[in-house]
């Protein structure tokens, strides 16, 4: 969970972003790496919430490990971050999605059950992130 604290001063914690990484390339992927595609170093962070994706291809997987909703829809989504493609892989809200859709991130404090699974619910396990609903 992210410990830093909301701009309004209160003491809920802050969405994380979406980050990917810029290099010094110009090359940007997510997740970010400590070296880019082409050797070069880290720039930039990008929040990629601040971002609508497009919809590549999608699935459904109904055979899921424990803790992990089913079914489960997952997508490949692919953003736009001025004019360069970033890809990513993640959870749907919906099945109701066709490629191509538009699609834009959207926080939830748990992908997936915490303690179910071969992680303790109280590890240093990150359970938040984000799932791609359709707009």
């Amino acid at each position: 969970m992210n410990d830093d604290l909301s701009t309004d001063g209160t003491t809920e914690p802050a969405q994380p972003p979406l980050a990917a990484t810029r290099y010094e390339s110009g090359a940007i992927t997510y997740p970010g790496h400590s070296i880019g595609p082409e050797g070069t170093e880290p720039a930039e962070e990008i929040d990629l919430a601040d971002y609508t994706a497009e919809v590549v291809t999608w699935t459904t997987s109904t055979a899921t490990p424990p803790g992990v909703r089913q079914p489960n829809h997952l997508a490949i989504v692919e953003f736009d971050v001025d004019g360069e493609s970033v890809r990513a892989l993640g959870q749907l809200t919906t099945d109701e999605v066709e490629s191509g859709d538009e699609v834009r991130p959207v926080y939830v404090e748990e992908l997936r059950e915490p303690g179910v699974g071969i992680k303790d619910a109280e590890s240093a396990q990150d359970w938040d992130g984000y799932r791609f609903e359709p707009i």
